[in-house]
């Protein structure tokens, strides 16, 4: 799996029964908390070895760190994505920083996938029952916490949800049986929905109502409040995407804000729906929602219902 598709990772196969899965991901600070933001940075790049199917084996730092900040800083980063790649049983062996004005941290994760076994964005088939293995509106919270106008308890609720790990859906697709996946991160969940359709040539529809929402998030958004990537989401799938009537524009800001340590979205036929649905609460995911059916159509097309 190459640059095609547009998969989370790139799978190269080393020997008959390996491929190496390899990935990077790395951005600015989104919370206050140095350990928080290293266990979300971190956790958000073994994400896309997740959504391929793999199994993340080692990590390396990629850090930009400002010279006139204090290293222990830098350590409460680089401890919490320590913690987080250890929970995920991947070990960090090294890493790079450089000055930077401003903090960047992320991970280069290698993992490993029997070939054959990895999953694609690209092989969605009508049909498929669409899942969601966590709540949307994290690019909602963390904005507003930027600007001091979130709770305490709605911003927990955000970063324990960016901080837990997509291992158990990730294992739990697999065990089932899943035609495709992808994490939702920053185009959103109708963008990244947008991108599997385009590559698996299929259409969808999405319900509203069953989407899951981070405790807060619709009534930050309903008080003005989004970061401009989810505006710019909303202007990139013009064309593309049906809104019924009822709709709100604070529901269409919903479905296309950017998020971070998004969950999976999972594609599986009907008949193995409950299967993947009893292996998402054996593995304790913090929710596993149908949300939506692949269908027949214009590649990439969504229609969102109420």
């Amino acid at each position: 799996m190459g640059f095609e598709t547009g998969d989370d990772a790139a799978v190269y196969r080393i020997s008959d029964d390996a491929a190496l899965v390899l990935t990077v991901d790395f951005f600015p600070p989104i919370v206050d908390d140095p350990f928080d933001y290293g266990s979300i940075s971190a956790a958000n790049a073994l994400s896309d070895v997740y959504a391929v199917g793999g199994r993340p084996v080692s990590a390396l730092n990629v850090t930009g760190f400002p010279r006139d900040l204090p290293k222990e800083v830098l350590g409460r980063v680089l401890a919490g994505g320590m913690e987080k790649a250890s929970e995920a049983g991947c070990p960090v062996v090294g890493g790079h920083t450089v000055n930077d004005r401003e903090p960047k941290y992320g991970l280069a994760v290698t993992g490993i996938v029997e070939p054959g076994k990895q999953v694609t964005n690209a092989a969605a088939r009508p049909g498929d029952r669409l899942v969601l293995t966590k709540p949307i509106g994290t690019g909602v919270v963390t904005t507003a916490h930027r600007d001091g106008v979130v709770r305490a308890d709605v911003l927990s609720a955000a970063v324990d949800s960016m901080k837990s790990l997509n291992k158990g859906a990730s294992e739990a697709m697999v065990s089932a049986g899943a035609n495709a996946a992808t994490d939702v991160t920053g185009f959103g969940l109708l963008g990244h929905l947008h991108s599997m359709l385009k590559a698996s040539g299929a259409s969808a529809w999405v319900s509203r109502r069953a989407v899951p929402v981070l405790p807060g998030a619709l009534e930050l958004l309903e008080a003005g409040i989004a970061p401009g990537g989810t505006y710019r989401n909303v202007e990139s799938l013009d064309g593309r995407v049906s809104w019924d009537a009822s709709l709100t524009e604070s529901d269409r800001l919903l479905l296309c804000d950017p998020q971070t340590s998004g969950g999976m979205l999972i594609s599986i036929p009907e008949a193995k729906l409950d299967a993947l649905l009893h292996e998402l609460s054996n593995n304790r995911t913090l929710c596993a929602e149908v949300v939506g059916e692949v269908t027949k159509g214009d590649a990439g097309r969504i229609s969102v219902t109420p």
